[in-house]
């Protein structure tokens, strides 16, 4: 195979092309970039497994997790992003055509190309492949943790509705330990509900209130009213005990889910930068290899 040169007229620049129109072709050898991604996707999600399995890691660098990152997690992730990518790259470099007639630099510049999109195609598989995948295979731990989950909520549910009524009770209280009905709590609970929401106790439903709780067990209005004043109270402080128990987590996780993102930013960053050097160190081994040949 011989090296046409063609000079050109208007500068004199001599441009060396292949015979068959090799130095027109794409420089995009997709079948070795396929390749990779192919081996760099499957390695990726078979570590993701294993870190999993161990206990090292329970998420993944290709989906929102909004739970704090562990150094083990971290370093799990490195890794797993450091063998996918850099097996992926070193395949696409070591399996792409040999370009014979372009110049070094260009061929530095393509294998690296090679390798950033390798590592590309092996991200979006492999976020593919987690939203179904990743169900199938943890179909059992997943399906475990929404049984518990609603054992626990129906566990949970009894509790909830008894701590609801339990202003309401403390209002109704009377001195010979008569239970109030179930209609009497509903009753007050709205009111309190109605009223909490507002930010202040209607003068109304205060008088209401206090002639209830005056007519259950013989205490004067007055008195009665001071009941309703510090129930209510008490029943304010812990709704914005709740509330700022509800912030605060709330924070929390913004928090969290803002370092989990920075470190998967990071893994994959040092993904698409371990596939281009792979990318590049296969390319020259493959090269290397047919020179020897």
């Amino acid at each position: 195979m011989q090296t046409q040169t063609l000079q050109a007229s208007h500068a004199g620049i001599a441009v060396a092309t292949a015979p068959d129109g090799d130095g027109y072709a794409s420089g995009t050898s997709w079948g070795a970039i396929l390749a990779g991604a192919a081996a760099a996707a499957a390695l990726s999600f078979i570590l993701l497994i294993l870190g999993v399995g161990l206990g090292l890691s329970s998420v993944s660098p290709y989906q929102y997790n909004a739970t704090p990152l562990g150094s083990a997690s971290v370093g799990w992730i490195a890794f797993t992003q450091l063998a996918a990518a850099g097996v992926g790259g070193y395949m696409a470099g070591r399996l792409r055509v040999k370009w014979a007639a372009i110049h070094g630099d260009e061929v530095y510049f393509r294998d690296t190309a090679h390798g950033l999109l390798t590592w590309a195609v092996a991200t979006l598989v492999t976020v593919a492949v987690l939203a179904g995948g990743a169900r199938a295979v943890f179909s059992g731990a997943i399906d475990s943790g929404a049984a518990v989950a609603t054992a626990a909520a129906t566990a949970v549910a009894p509790a909830a509705g008894r701590a609801n009524t339990y202003f309401a009770d403390m209002l109704l209280r009377s001195p010979d330990g008569e239970v109030a009905s179930e209609s009497q709590r509903n009753e007050i609970n709205r009111i309190l509900l109605t009223d909490l929401a507002s930010g202040k106790i209607n003068g109304g439903d205060r008088a209401y209130l206090a002639q209830l709780i005056a007519k259950r067990t013989g205490m004067a209005q007055a008195d009665a009213e001071q009941r309703v004043d510090l129930i209510y109270a008490q029943a304010s402080q812990a709704a914005a005990d709740a509330k700022a128990k509800a912030t605060a987590a709330a924070e929390q996780a913004r928090v969290a889910a803002a370092h989990s993102a920075l470190w998967m930013f990071v893994a994959l960053l040092l993904g698409a930068f371990i596939a281009a050097i792979s990318a590049i160190a296969g390319g020259r081994h493959r090269d290397h290899a047919r020179v020897i040949i």
